[in-house]
């Protein structure tokens, strides 16, 4: 049984990847409302700070599901 074919298309999805998320890395700050949604929470004391994006996970889920979904077809 040959697993290379199979090893170039796991290299090739995990390349894109990289590629999709260093790019959100890259452009995620100039993205407005990204991580200051309603429901992303931000609790400081002291020398803590607590940032937990809810809201943001929970639309970016969604975002990735569809795309998944789209392509998945």
């Amino acid at each position: 049984m040959n697993l290379l074919p199979e090893f170039g298309k796991l290299l090739l999805i995990l390349g894109i990847l990289f590629v999709v998320i260093g790019l959100f890395l890259m452009l995620g700050p100039k993205i407005p409302l990204l991580g200051k949604l309603p429901g992303d929470f931000m609790v400081r004391r002291g020398n803590f700070t607590l940032y937990f994006p809810l809201a943001t996970s929970i639309l970016l889920s969604i975002v990735l599901t569809l795309i998944f979904f789209i392509f998945r077809k």
